[in-house]
């Protein structure tokens, strides 16, 4: 008796209806590489764009390994939609490639990516499946318009935090706006001691722990993140009480130099550190969004 051989379909793999349709994904590889090595040179190289890097490589991993979920539920968009949104996002890559505005050039290629996701996926998947796509945001730099008019007030109110505590000190200390002079030295609060520039690493390091790890309710999470601010602002003021104390006691070379770099490092960790404690210790009265009695 022989056995009847039962024939099964081939099954799909997650991942092949993306890389079988492979010209778009090649058109947002053509312009999107560029725009990542102009990230490199021009944002990510700089303080206040460090943590763009492992935005990109997190922000990737999580969309990728959200692929299968979403190739189960998702069906392809309206076709309308996805062309307005590339005729939107393509005009405004183009414009800030010639002329050198990559806030609008990243903008462009995000809204592109965009565009092909609900192509492929639809609108309800997307918004079902909408924090990589949140988190990848975090990449696009942020204008020099906007870092001029938040930097500028978070700078007054460090340097007034900060003079306060060194004042306390017995240190004798003269502030006018931000710059402070202590004993023959004159130091000026720069815009990486503002706190504004560890604040958007902070926020997607936090917002990475808090989607992966912690699995929070919504309200937990914008506590969370809410707490980003005074946190970042508090670990500015130490960095530049730490400095202020290294110029007085040991000079220009020693708060100028390398421990200048360090400080920030370092209270860059310290910020993360006293954010992880809050969370240790908020979380244990905090159930589903209510504090426990």
């Amino acid at each position: 008796m022989n056995a009847a051989i039962e024939e099964r379909a081939p099954v799909d793999p997650p991942y092949g209806p993306i890389l079988r349709n492979w010209a778009p994904l090649a058109a947002l590889l053509i312009i999107g590489i560029p725009t990542i090595i102009r990230l490199g040179a021009q944002v990510w190289s700089q303080e206040f764009g460090a943590h763009g890097p492992i935005v990109l490589a997190t922000g990737a991993w999580l969309l990728w390994r959200q692929i299968p979920a979403m190739s189960e539920t998702g069906r392809p968009g309206h076709m309308g939609l996805t062309l307005l949104a590339v005729a939107l996002s393509l005009p405004v890559y183009v414009f800030g490639r010639a002329y050198d505005l990559i806030s609008l050039e990243t903008a462009g290629v995000y809204g592109f990516g965009v565009a092909l996701l609900h192509q492929r996926f639809g609108v309800m998947t997307l918004l079902k499946n909408w924090f990589p796509i949140f988190y990848l945001a975090l990449l696009l730099p942020m204008p020099g318009w906007f870092l001029d008019e938040f930097t500028a007030p978070l700078k007054l109110l460090v340097s007034v935090m900060s003079a306060s505590v060194v004042e306390l000190m017995g240190i004798p200390l003269v502030r006018e706006g931000v710059t402070m002079t202590v004993g023959p030295y004159q130091l000026l609060v720069e815009d990486a001691c503002s706190g504004l520039n560890s604040l958007v690493g902070l926020i997607a390091i936090t917002l990475f722990y808090i989607y992966l790890l912690r699995n929070a309710t919504w309200q937990y999470s914008l506590f969370l993140v809410c707490m980003i601010i005074p946190i970042a602002i508090i670990a500015n003021a130490i960095r530049i009480v730490i400095l202020i104390l290294l110029t007085y006691f040991y000079g220009d070379a020693v708060g100028q130099g390398f421990l200048h770099v360090t400080a920030g490092l370092f209270l860059f960790a310290l910020s993360l550190v006293l954010m992880f404690a809050l969370d240790s210790l908020v979380s244990r009265f905090w159930r589903n969004g209510k504090v426990a009695a």
